[in-house]
């Protein structure tokens, strides 16, 4: 069973890695091409490119420009421990131990824009690069055609190796557009997280990216590779709801007073 999710827009390559077993991303060969044609970019067209300020777009204008491999420690981090935000929140990677860490190797995938698939010791270097982003390539207009046809392929060995051909969808719509669907050799089980809210569940953007963290380290330290325990998951107040869920859309819910 392998799970996939988000990457973030904010990163932490200040605080040193908790594990210095690490390995280097699949797909440099294909992120160097996207480095290159963001470099013809002026800050002002990143700006506008990405819709970000002046100072973020100076700031990533200046990463595309130091962005180089081989990577190391010394220039590089981990990725699971370099996101920042919601879902790594949740999944307090730095609090992984070594078996954890095999495990996520094994069974966890990050989607993102510049790298492509990363498992979580990858190395990388900061970035800001969202997949639904309109950057022109020799592939198509954006990044979802330069990627889809690497991406697919690359999940389903990723999905035989993981011992379980199931895939949980653990990542955003905008990331998740980036795989077809329709080409996995795998059931795709997609987990939604619903709060309550004035008598009502609905999904709460913040807390359900940190259910997303929050499943994905259940399942690492639980060793889960069996799509049907991920019923049991049982974690800050979240409980499966089976009436909400249908087929493999399985609805976890969190009452108010669970918060």
């Amino acid at each position: 069973m392998l799970s996939v999710i988000s990457p973030a827009k904010t990163l932490d390559f200040e605080t040193p890695p908790t594990t210095q077993k690490v390995t280097q991303p699949d797909f440099l060969e294909y992120s160097q091409p996207l480095i290159d044609i963001l470099r013809g970019y002026s800050p002002q067209q990143i700006s506008d490119l990405m819709g970000i300020s002046d100072k973020l777009a100076g700031l990533n204008a200046a990463r595309f420009a130091e962005w180089q491999p081989p990577f190391s420690l010394d220039n590089a981090k981990p990725a699971v421990q370099a996101f920042q935000g919601d879902v790594y929140t949740g999944l307090e990677a730095e609090t992984f131990s070594d078996a954890d860490n095999r495990f996520a190797q094994q069974h966890l995938r990050i989607l993102s824009g510049l790298y492509g698939l990363l498992r979580p010791l990858d190395l990388i270097q900061a970035y800001r690069l969202e997949m639904g982003t309109k950057l022109p390539n020799d592939a198509g207009r954006d990044l979802y055609a330069y990627w889809k046809p690497i991406l697919t392929p690359a999940l389903n060995s990723a999905i035989a190796e993981s011992g379980s051909k199931v895939l949980v969808n653990l990542a955003s719509n905008e990331y998740f557009k980036a795989i077809e669907a329709k080409k996995l050799d795998a059931r795709v089980v997609t987990p939604v997280f619903k709060d309550e809210k004035n008598g009502t569940f609905k999904i709460i953007s913040f807390y359900a990216k940190k259910a997303r963290g929050l499943m994905s380290a259940w399942i690492i330290r639980q060793q889960i590779n069996d799509p049907n325990a991920l019923k049991d998951f049982d974690v800050a107040g979240y409980r499966f709801d089976a009436a909400a869920s249908e087929g493999d859309t399985l609805v976890f819910t969190r009452r108010e007073t669970e918060r």
